[in-house]
């Protein structure tokens, strides 16, 4: 690159970031020749050839023919600081195509990370644990922001990092005191791109106008299976002009680092809707194998190692070699990051000075806990309605009791805001302001009809800084099956949101079968780190959204009933946690009943029935919470001397666990009233207190053991595939 180029380099990221392009005092900034750049490009195809075949693995094309596209972001274009990779202020990158992690793990040890020596580097697809060279970015890790690796998901997540970035630049942006103005930059690939929950991303930061997300795409028409010409012939470029992006195309991306820096530099000041820079590359350029699907994430081989090394004026019989010119290249990278943190920290001081209020408010964020006093405004047992309502109501009182006065919240649905009660009385929507719709100050977010989008975007949002934003995100349960992907995603993560689920069973009624979830429920009981709550009444609710919210390192998704359920008086919010307790019945039960959510009441009504039967109802608002407690709480709430039985209208799985028979659903849904529904699939409490009647009679003196379960509603009704009659 040349010196003027570079000088036009340091003036467009001045006018970009708004303030002084600054270099470390004590290492001046260097104006580097074609050639060293040349030479840095190589030394990272090289690199990445020796790091891929040391262990025989990994991803070595992309590295190779992105390695300009690497040192144009972290050489020439973001704002980040490598002495403190946790900097608010800086730009923030997400590697949507996390194959290509080496080329993010040698850009960060070039430009200093300390813990990203060369040594951390080879650990790449070494045969050991803990190391931070993972096979795909993971969170935990310096300079990473997310999880990445699932294809797509890093774009949505990159959307919602720009979401959180506008919505924190309207709320403590003033005049002179741009506190909140990095860029989002997402890298993303040919996968990505083809990717559902990418597309749905996509369309949304369109709409919304989100002119700080710069979405570079290495367009190198390869994927594992070869050519994408095979299976994809869209026109990117004009797909997202017309889904209001800005566009910029590269034709050489692999070796024209000029051109990259040019159109990023452009994509910068592109105002009122987001930026795709199209840079056409070839995959492990220099490799016999280029341009093919095995150089994607295979090591080039011995041979093929010596192929590229020759061909790039390297020794072949040297291994992970690093010129010093190349460090020398890299060394203002440090003192750059250091004065660019020093002069927003001057920035913060003299903000505190001119606008104490909203600092102190910024800083309550920054420390990523809520305002006080969040738990005393939820409604206490006593001021609850004592009339049934169904427990997505009764999240909405709860809603409404902490989320208006806390900015900390952002909340939204996938279409169905009137149905899953997360609005409130004066609410602002986050939309483009051009729009008319609301601005982006706004904390309601229409997510349209995205489920898998609407959860990848919650977790960039609860990522862009740990703890300041808690997203509140929700659909009815069944659409939580397109949701998945994403919020496995975030137990990964360990970030915290809170899922509102309804319309949760049968309960449904009308919509039928389509729309009833009956297996669902075991994906997020048995997904790690994910607290999976069914609540049977208000009260429950309640403690459903005080364990969400003590949580600060976990998702939380609350499946919540369409139909009413009366307030228990046996119900306790502070007995959630413990995950099951006893809502009705003796202390010395010869029979417990299990149930969860709207079918606790059943239970209670059932357990009326079955007297002179013991009978103890226990609601089991979460399994996992309940394992969780020590051996003598779970003895306590389900004696071993008792005979136990579930009730849930979803299929059994995962029951067999806590009991020795149950009474579940063995085949979908069907389209009726829910409580034809109920009647139909057996769940009155009268057919209940018969099925369990006889079952337990039939216990008496030969109590069942492990692997005994017994289905008590199978046959209840016909298979669902074989033939059933129908009505006109």
């Amino acid at each position: 690159m040349s010196t003027s180029n570079e000088n036009n380099v340091s003036k467009n990221r001045e006018e970009a970031h708004g303030q002084k392009h600054v270099s470390s005092p004590d290492v001046p900034a260097k104006n580097s020749s074609v050639e060293t750049e040349q030479l840095v490009i190589n030394t990272i195809r090289c690199l990445a050839a020796d790091l891929c075949q040391q262990f025989k693995g990994g991803h070595p094309g992309t590295v190779m023919g992105a390695a300009a596209i690497g040192i144009a972001l972290w050489k020439y274009e973001m704002r980040y600081n490598p002495l403190n990779p946790s900097w608010f202020g800086r730009d923030r990158f997400v590697l949507s195509a996390g194959h290509a992690c080496l080329l993010q793990y040698i850009m960060l040890h070039f430009s200093g990370y300390d813990d990203w020596t060369l040594d951390a580097v080879k650990s790449y697809h070494a045969p050991k644990l803990h190391t931070i060279a993972a096979g795909h970015p993971e969170i935990e890790f310096p300079g990473v922001e997310v999880t990445t690796g699932p294809l797509g998901q890093g774009i949505a997540n990159a959307v919602g990092m720009a979401m959180a970035g506008k919505q924190l630049g309207a709320q403590y942006n003033k005049e002179g005191y741009p506190v909140v103005d990095g860029k989002i930059w997402c890298m993303t690939g040919d996968g990505c791109i083809q990717e559902g929950v990418g597309q749905e991303a996509i369309s949304l930061a369109g709409h919304l106008g989100l002119d700080n997300l710069i979405l570079v795409y290495d367009n190198n028409n390869i994927t594992v299976d070869g050519t994408i010409d095979n299976c994809f012939t869209d026109d990117t470029s004009a797909k997202l002009r017309a889904q209001n992006w800005e566009v910029i195309d590269v034709f050489d991306g692999s070796n024209n680092l000029t051109d990259i820096v040019a159109a990023m530099d452009k994509a910068k000041t592109i105002k009122g809707k987001p930026t795709l820079i199209n840079i056409r590359t070839v995959i492990g350029i220099g490799a016999k194998n280029q341009n093919t699907g095995s150089v994607h994430g295979q090591a080039l081989g011995d041979e093929g190692v010596t192929h590229l090394k020759s061909a790039l004026g390297f020794d072949p019989a040297e291994k992970f070699v690093i010129p010093p010119i190349v460090y020398e290249y890299w060394e203002e990278t440090k003192g750059r990051g250091e004065a660019w943190e020093a002069e927003w920290d001057e920035m913060m001081s003299k903000y505190a000075d001119a606008h104490p209020e909203v600092h102190a408010e910024l800083q309550q964020r920054l420390s990523g806990k809520l305002a006080s006093g969040w738990e005393s405004s939820l409604p206490s047992k006593s001021d609850l309605p004592t009339d049934p309502i169904p427990t997505r109501k009764s999240s909405g009182l709860a809603f409404k009791s902490v989320v208006p006065s806390d900015p900390t919240f952002v909340a939204g649905s996938a279409d169905l805001l009137e149905s899953t009660f997360v609005s409130w009385d004066g609410m602002t929507e986050f939309q483009k302001p051009s729009s008319g719709l609301g601005d982006y100050s706004g904390r309601q977010i229409r997510f349209g009809i995205r489920e898998h989008a609407m959860v990848a975007i919650g977790n960039g949002l609860a990522a862009y800084h740990r703890g300041m934003f808690l997203p509140i995100m929700s659909t009815f349960f069944m659409f939580w099956l397109y949701a998945a992907p994403a919020a496995r995603m975030t137990a990964l993560m360990g970030l915290r949101w809170i899922g509102i689920a309804t319309h949760d069973a049968i309960g449904i009624g009308e919509d039928g079968p389509t729309h009833q979830p009956i297996a669902l429920a075991h994906f997020y009981r048995a997904l790690p780190g994910l607290n999976f709550i069914r609540p049977a009444d208000a009260e429950e609710v309640m403690g459903a959204w005080i364990l969400a919210l003590k949580d600060e390192h976990h998702p939380s998704l609350f499946t919540l009933s369409r139909q009413p359920v009366p307030l228990l008086p046996g119900s306790d919010r502070n007995k959630v946690a413990l995950g099951a307790y006893a809502v009705h019945g003796p202390e010395d039960p010869e029979l417990c009943l299990i149930a969860t959510g709207a079918e606790v009441t059943r239970a209670i009504e059932t357990a009326k029935l079955l007297s002179p039967l013991r009978v103890r109802v226990v609601s089991m608002p979460s399994m996992a919470h309940f394992d969780r407690q020590p051996t003598s709480y779970r003895r306590s709430v389900l004696p071993s001397s008792a005979l136990v039985v579930a009730i849930e209208a979803w299929a059994s799985f995962g029951w067999a666990r806590y009991a020795h028979a149950g009474c579940h659903m063995h085949t979908f849904g069907m389209s009726a009233p829910q409580e034809t529904l109920y009647d139909f699939f057996g769940f009155t409490p009268r057919n209940l207190a018969e099925k369990i009647g006889k079952w337990a009679e039939r216990c008496k003196g030969d109590k069942p053991g492990v692997g005994d379960f017994e289905e008590l509603l199978l046959g209840q009704v016909p298979d669902h595939h074989s033939p059933m009659p129908y009505s006109v």
